[in-house]
C-alpha cells in the first residue's frame, strides 16, 4: 500500500510539472499597481527566483522558468531556463534580449533598452548550462525550439508588461531575434538585430574571401597576413611552447583530435579575429615585420587575438551548443589563405563536426537558413539590421526585399562586431532611433529630434563587442 501511495504521489507531481510547462498562459497574474513586481513574477506558473540584485532605479531578478524540452510534445519532460528581468516600470515598453549563449546575471541594459527607457527581459539560450535538459536530447536544439522558448517567456510576461515589446540581440543573439520573428511574427512590435550573420548557402563562402581582400588598409592586411603565415612557418618551436602551456593549464585536445590541429585552428582564426574584435587603429599593435619578430612576439599577438585555449577541450566545452547548431542549421564559414603556401596548412578551417564530441550525432539541414532568409527578404516587418563595416560576419548578412515593410539594413562605418545604432552616420542614426521609438510605442516628435530617452549609464549600458575566446558570432 505504501509503495502504491508513493507511486501515485510521484505520478501526481510528474503530471503537475508537465502541466506547468505546457500551459504558458494559464493563471497569469494581474499587473496591478499594488502588487509587488516580484510577487507578480513569481505568481507565473513555472517561475522561480534565483536571486534579486539591487540597482538604483531598477529591480533586477535572476529567475528560472520551466520549459518543455520539446515544444511539439511537452510530455517529453522539462528543464529550467534562466532568464533575467531588469524591471523599471510596467508602464514602460519592454526589450527582449537574447545573446544566443549564456545569460549574464549582472544588471545590464542593451542599446534599445536605453533608447526606449524600458524594461529588459534577457533569456539564456537552451542547452547552454545550466539551461540544459538532463539528459540532453541534442535533436531538440534547433532554431524553432529556441524561438518557442522565447514565445513562452513572452506569453508568460505579457500580462505584466503590457506595453510594446521589441526583441534584440547581437551576433548569434541577432540571429536568434530574427528567427524568433520569423516563427512568431506577431509577438514583437519590432526587432533590432545587431551584426547577425546569414549563411544562406553553407558551401558557398566566397563573400568572406572577397571581404578579406578589401577590409581596412593594405598595410594592415599585409601585417596580419604575415604574422599568421609566420606562426605556421614556426610551427615546431611554437608548438613546443603550446605543449608546455597546455600542460601547465591542464588542457586536453580529445574533441579536436590533437594539439597540432588545435594550434593550426587558433592560428587560422588570427586575421578573422582581429577584424571581428579590433579597429583599424589597433593594427599598430601587430608586429610590423613578422619575419624578424621573436617567437614570443608572434605567440603573444596570436594569443591576444585568437586565444590559445580556444580549441582545447576546456575551451570548446562551454560552446558545444553553438558548434552543434553551426553544424546542423546555422552554417559556418570556410575561407582560403592564398598568401600562405599549401605546405604550411595541414587541416584548413575546422568544420563544426570536429568541434563537437563524437557521441553527439549531427546532420546538416540546408533548408533552415534558406527559409529564414527568404522570409526576411519578403516578409520582414519592423526590423532593423545593424552591421559593422569591418566585421567579417557581415560579409554574409540579412537583406530586405520588396515585400519587406518598415525594415532597414544599416552599416556603421569603420566598426567591428560591436557595431550599434550610436555608430551609424547621423541620418541613419536618427532614422533608426526614431523607428525604434515608434515600434516601442513612445514615438519621437520627429525623426530629426529622435534620441535615447534614458541617459547613458557607464555601469549599466553594455557597449562594444562582447569578446569570445575563438571565432564565434
Amino acid at each position: 500500500m505504501r509503495k502504491a501511495l508513493r507511486w501515485l504521489l510521484a505520478l501526481a507531481v510528474f503530471i503537475g510539472t508537465l502541466s506547468t510547462a505546457g500551459a504558458a498562459t494559464a493563471a497569469q497574474p494581474e499587473a496591478t499597481g499594488t502588487t509587488d513586481i516580484k510577487d507578480q513574477l513569481l505568481a507565473i506558473p513555472g517561475m522561480s527566483l534565483i536571486e534579486e540584485k539591487p540597482y538604483t532605479g531598477y529591480r533586477f531578478f535572476v529567475l528560472d522558468y520551466t520549459q518543455p524540452v520539446d515544444h511539439r510534445d511537452p510530455s517529453k519532460g522539462t528543464f529550467q531556463q534562466r532568464i533575467t528581468v531588469l524591471h523599471k516600470d510596467v508602464s514602460r515598453p519592454t526589450v527582449f534580449y537574447t545573446g544566443g549563449y549564456n545569460v549574464s546575471t549582472t544588471p545590464s541594459r542593451r542599446e534599445p533598452t536605453q533608447i526606449v527607457d524600458g524594461n529588459q527581459v534577457s533569456m539564456e539560450y537552451r542547452f547552454f548550462t545550466p539551461s540544459r535538459p538532463d539528459p540532453a536530447d541534442w535533436s531538440k536544439l534547433d532554431i524553432w525550439q529556441a524561438a518557442s522558448d522565447q514565445h513562452r517567456v513572452f506569453k508568460a510576461l505579457k500580462s505584466i508588461y503590457t506595453k510594446n515589446w521589441i526583441s534584440t540581440g547581437g551576433s548569434k543573439g541577432g540571429m536568434t531575434a530574427t528567427y524568433y520573428k520569423r516563427f512568431y511574427p506577431r509577438d514583437m512590435d519590432g526587432v533590432v538585430a545587431y551584426v547577425a550573420p546569414n549563411d544562406v548557402v553553407n558551401d558557398e563562402d566566397s563573400a568572406y574571401d572577397r571581404f578579406f581582400t578589401k577590409v581596412g588598409t593594405k598595410e594592415c592586411r599585409d601585417r596580419l597576413n604575415a604574422v599568421q603565415r609566420e606562426a605556421l612557418v614556426r610551427r615546431e618551436p611554437l608548438e613546443k611552447k603550446y605543449a608546455a602551456y597546455a600542460a601547465d593549464n591542464g588542457y586536453t585536445f580529445t574533441t579536436i583530435g590533437s594539439l597540432d590541429r588545435a594550434y593550426e585552428a587558433v592560428v587560422l582564426d588570427y586575421v578573422w579575429g582581429f577584424w571581428q574584435y579590433s579597429l583599424l587603429s589597433d593594427c599598430a599593435t601587430v608586429p610590423a615585420d613578422a619575419r624578424t619578430a621573436t617567437d614570443q612576439a608572434i605567440w603573444d599577438s596570436v594569443d591576444t587575438i585568437s586565444g590559445f585555449s580556444a580549441y582545447a577541450d576546456q575551451g570548446l566545452e562551454q560552446y558545444t551548443p553553438y558548434y552543434y547548431q553551426a553544424g546542423t542549421q546555422l552554417g559556418a564559414p570556410d575561407i582560403h589563405f592564398p598568401y600562405i603556401e599549401k605546405q604550411y596548412i595541414r587541416y584548413g578551417y575546422e568544420s563544426p563536426r570536429n568541434l563537437v564530441p563524437r557521441d553527439i550525432p549531427m546532420k546538416f539541414q540546408p533548408y533552415a537558413m534558406r527559409d529564414v532568409d527568404s522570409w526576411v527578404r519578403h516578409h520582414a516587418h519592423h526590423m532593423l539590421f545593424v552591421y559593422g563595416q569591418n566585421d567579417p560576419w557581415g560579409a554574409e548578412r540579412f537583406r530586405v526585399g520588396k515585400g519587406a515593410e518598415d525594415s532597414y539594413v544599416f552599416t556603421a562605418p569603420g566598426l567591428n562586431h560591436g557595431a550599434n545604432v550610436a555608430g551609424l552616420v547621423a541620418d541613419q542614426k536618427a532614422l533608426a532611433t526614431a523607428r525604434i521609438l515608434q515600434w516601442a510605442g513612445v514615438p519621437a516628435t520627429s525623426t530629426a529630434t529622435a534620441k535615447p530617452l534614458a541617459r547613458f549609464d557607464s555601469r549599466l549600458d553594455v557597449r562594444g563587442v562582447e569578446r569570445e575566446p575563438a571565432m564565434r558570432p
